[in-house]
């Protein structure tokens, strides 16, 4: 048997002789893009009218740690800058009293004296 090789024409590319411009890349997908539904128009569920809140927002916290045959300890901060802290159960129950008792009168919280409306 008698095999030769032959290259076939389509494997054969010219070399250019100069230079050439560049061609634009294809655009790419980005990581998430929506397939399927969201191409086809399917409305979202976004709602036209979110629920707004009832205008409280938080100004105080009080954190409580007592595992349970451990030293328990405790944290109070208020954005008016207020940030106290405690170690052993007479002091953090000491704490919880003070917190409460600053509730009542955070200048944040409380309404102030001579303040007129606007």
């Amino acid at each position: 048997m008698n095999h030769t090789l032959t290259a076939s024409p389509k494997s054969l590319t010219s070399t250019p002789t100069g230079p050439r411009s560049a061609e634009p890349a294809a655009p790419r997908t980005a990581v998430g893009e929506p397939t399927g539904a969201a191409r086809k128009g399917v409305p979202s569920a976004v709602r036209s009218d979110p629920p707004r809140g009832d205008g409280r927002y938080p100004v105080a916290w009080l954190h409580i740690v007592a595992p349970r045959g451990a030293t328990p300890t405790a944290t109070s901060k208020c954005l008016c800058g207020r940030d106290r802290s405690a170690v052993g159960g007479k002091r953090v129950l000491a704490l919880i009293e003070e917190h409460e008792d600053h509730r009542d009168r955070c200048p944040l919280r409380a309404p102030q004296e001579g303040r007129t409306a606007a």
